[in-house]
Formats: structure tokens, C-alpha cells, sequence
């Protein structure tokens, strides 16, 4: 059927209304809209949001199809209500050509289960040396926007002042992976007490917050637009939050993982905790959450890192940095977002959708759930509790640092342009 009647659906956590959807787009809201010709689907007072979109994935595709795939990742994606993910460029071979991104836009295409952006990298295999192919990368049939060499920092100060300069012309933006990569060597977890009691390399705070400080001030000068990749400390929210007094266009993105999990975690030396910035402490954990609440952060991307299971199940040193986010994102925020009381649906769907969509220029998602709109939508039910299973996840990996945890919230539908990818909590 072409048309949907999502009947006492909470839209962004409201009054419940019906939603109908007609093809690809909302033909109207509001209360007893006749079902006539419609699918019906009781939403009971489940929470409508428009669909996520996750500005910082890892799709693996091509080069490291063990660990993930366009279809397996999209397919995650669609299990955790999103409609639109930016994949990023640590791919094999690198995404620092118009061909590499254009497979990748195409293979997003071709499966369906979201839209696919790929994000282009900033240096030729993201080395720090050479500027890539941005401009191409911008004209191809990709239309990349974002350019990140996320997994590496770039480091160069001049590098990174000629990306800013060279996006400005066409309104792109640079996600920086905030990490001095000389403060960082050998480092495996973050600096503090507790990589002290446990003799592992520390990764300090200031590594992140050096390289935001020179980043936003670079783009001060330039007059360009900077990202933040997962930020993760407490110093690191002040620096942001004074570029943003004084008019600097910086925008920042935390991950479900660094609002809920600190470093303490690392006890265990179970290395589905070790991730790239690492957890760090409950201090920086209520900093971020205060931030994500005031705005001072923008976004939570899950800066999903799937890994096959031998590179996880190792001593930690040899592990693998990364985990899994995108089935569990919702249920993290709104665990330590919205049960908190820190911010309301209709936060959830500004710092998960409506954010995401303008910093990537995602046309179509991230609109508002009204008539006349794109039915890019997610459907959650808010009352759920149940603990985490990896074995049920549809990406192909599974180290996730949530197995056995209870955690609230559960998608039920997620729709792409009026599609069904998701009914009842199963992929169509």
C-alpha cells in the first residue's frame, strides 16, 4: 500500500496524533485522520521522531568486509531508527578519490536500507602529507560535504588550514579526529588514576583539547567551517563553548559511549571497552552530558567502529580500537539524556536528527514531521527495558560494550521516504 496511518503516535514526544504518510512524503497530522486505503499502524503512544542520521560511521565497505559491510551496516542502521548515515573514509582503498566515494554512494543506493553519504578524506590515504581530491570529491556524484580523516589527526597546522580554505568555497566542513598524535604514542587508555593502577599507556586529555583549541582558531582565521569528532573531555567542552562565544562556526559531536561509560570499565581488561579517544572519567561523562543538554554540543554520532571477532577477543593491548553503536544509540541517550530529565524528546530529535542533517547538508532528512515533509520517520517505544543482545544485531559485527546491560527504549518502525525498512522490530 502506498499509504500509512501511524494512529496515536506521540510526534517528538507530545500529544498523540496520527501521522499519515502518502508515497514518499507526510500528506497530514493530527488527530482521528481517516484510515480509508491506509495500512494501519497502532503506535499506542509510542514516541514518532524523524529518522536519525548518524554523522560518524564506519561501513568498512570496501576493503574490511569481514567487519562490516554497505548492506550489513545499513541494515544496523535501520534497526536503530536512522535513515541517513556518513560513512567515513578509513576504508581500503581510502575514500580520497571521486571513484572510491562514488562506489560507496552507489552500494548505499543499490541496498536501501538508508541513505549512504560517504565522507571524503582530508590527505591522500589519510597520511597528513597531501591535500586529497576535495573538490572532485565535492563535484562527483556523491556530493561530499564532509571530509574527515578520522582514525588519524590531522596534525599539520598548515595541512588543516588548507582544507578549511579549500571547503569554504563550496560550504563544506572538516571533522577533525582531535588527537596530538606525539602526546598519544603507545597510548591505550585514558591518562588518570586509573592507567596508573593498571601500568597502560595513557592517553591524556590534552591531546584532544590541544588540537581543538589550534582547530578552532584556525577556522577563526580562515572563516571556515571545523567539526568536532567525538568529543570526550571536560576541558575539551570549555574550548568548544568559548569558540562558540566568540562566533567561531565550530559545531561538536559525543558518542552514546562517552555519555555513559567511563574508564573505570578498563579494570575489567575486557577490550570491548578500548575505543579511540578512550572512555575517560565520570567528571568528563557529566561534562559532556551538560554540554549535549546546553547545546555546546551539537550532535551524538555513534562513530560506529564494527571489528571482526579476533580483533576484539585478544589481550587488550593487541586489541582493536572501536565498538558498535548503531543499534544501541537511541537507547543510551535516552538513558542518560532523557530519563535524567536533561532534555526532552524533541531535544533527542535536534541532536540526532535535526543537527546531523544540516552540519552533513542531508537533504530530506532531519525535516520536521509535518504535511508536506519527506516521510523519513522512527518509531520508538519508550517503555521497553531488556538487556542487550549482540546476537541479534544486523551488523555482521559484535563488539558491542553493552551485551547483558539493561537498557530502555526499543525502535519498532523505521521508515526511509515512506518505506518500510524496519516493522515490529525486524528488518522488511
Amino acid at each position: 500500500m502506498s499509504k500509512i496511518l501511524i494512529r496515536g503516535a506521540k510526534v517528538l514526544g507530545g500529544e498523540p496524533q496520527d501521522v499519515l504518510i502518502d508515497g514518499e512524503v507526510i500528506e497530514a497530522v493530527g488527530t482521528n485522520l481517516p484510515a480509508e486505503g491506509a495500512e494501519v499502524v497502532e503506535a499506542d503512544g509510542k514516541v514518532l521522531l524523524p529518522g536519525l542520521v548518524d554523522l560518524h560511521t564506519h561501513l568498512r565497505e570496501p576493503g574490511r568486509e569481514d567487519s562490516e559491510t554497505v548492506l550489513t551496516g545499513t541494515r544496523a542502521a535501520a534497526s536503530g531508527g536512522y535513515t541517513a548515515v556518513f560513512a567515513m573514509a578509513n576504508t581500503f582503498p581510502v575514500a580520497d578519490t571521486a571513484g572510491v566515494v562514488e562506489q560507496v554512494w552507489r552500494l548505499g543506493r543499490e541496498h536501501g536500507y538508508c541513505d549512504v553519504r560517504p565522507i571524503g578524506a582530508v590527505t591522500v590515504g589519510l597520511e597528513g602529507r597531501k591535500l586529497a581530491e576535495l573538490g572532485a570529491m565535492h563535484e562527483s556524484a556523491a556530493d561530499v560535504t564532509v571530509f574527515s580523516d578520522d582514525g588519524k589527526c590531522v596534525d599539520d597546522a598548515v595541512i588543516m588550514r588548507r582544507a578549511l580554505e579549500y571547503v569554504k568555497a563550496f560550504g563544506g566542513v572538516v571533522a577533525q579526529h582531535a588527537q596530538e598524535p606525539r602526546l598519544t604514542e603507545g597510548a591505550q587508555m585514558n591518562e588518570g588514576i586509573v592507567s596508573a593502577e593498571l601500568g597502560l599507556g595513557g592517553w591524556p586529555a590534552v591531546a584532544e583539547e590541544s588540537i581543538i583549541a589550534r582547530d578552532v582558531l584556525l577556522a577563526e582565521h580562515v572563516g571556515s567551517r571545523v567539526h568536532i569528532c567525538h568529543l570526550s573531555t571536560a576541558g575539551s567542552v570549555e574550548i568548544v563553548r568559548w569558540a562558540k562565544s566568540r562566533g567561531i562556526d565550530v559545531t561538536a559531536e559525543v558518542t552514546p559511549h562517552h555519555l555513559l561509560l567511563t574508564d573505570e570499565l578498563v579494570r575489567t581488561y575486557n577490550p570491548v571497552y578500548k575505543v579511540n579517544p578512550p572512555l575517560r572519567t565520570e567528571r568528563d561523562v557529566y561534562a559532556l552530558r551538560e554540554a549535549l543538554a546546553d547545546g555546546t554540543i551539537d550532535i551524538v554520532a555513534t562513530d560506529h567502529a564494527p571489528h571482526p571477532h579476533e580483533d576484539k577477543d585478544c589481550e587488550w593491548a593487541a586489541a582493536a580500537m572501536g565498538m558498535v553503536g548503531l543499534e544501541t544509540a537511541l537507547s543510551v541517550v535516552q538513558e542518560t539524556m532523557v530519563d535524567t530529565g536533561l532534555i526532552d524528546w524533541a531535544g533527542v530529535a535536534d541532536r540526532m536528527s535535526v543537527n546531523p542533517a544540516r552540519i552533513g547538508q542531508a537533504q530530506g532528512h532531519g525535516r520536521p514531521v509535518s504535511a508536506g515533509e519527506p516521510a523519513n520517520l522512527t518509531l520508538v517505544d519508550t517503555a521497553y527495558r531488556g538487556s542487550v543482545d549482540p546476537a541479534g544485531f544486523a551488523s555482521r559485527s559484535r563488539n558491542t560494550p553493552y551485551e547483558g546491560r539493561e537498557l530502555p527504549g526499543r525502535v519498532t518502525h523505521t521508515w526511509l521516504r515512506g518505506k518500510a525498512t524496519l516493522v515490529d522490530g525486524k528488518l522488511t
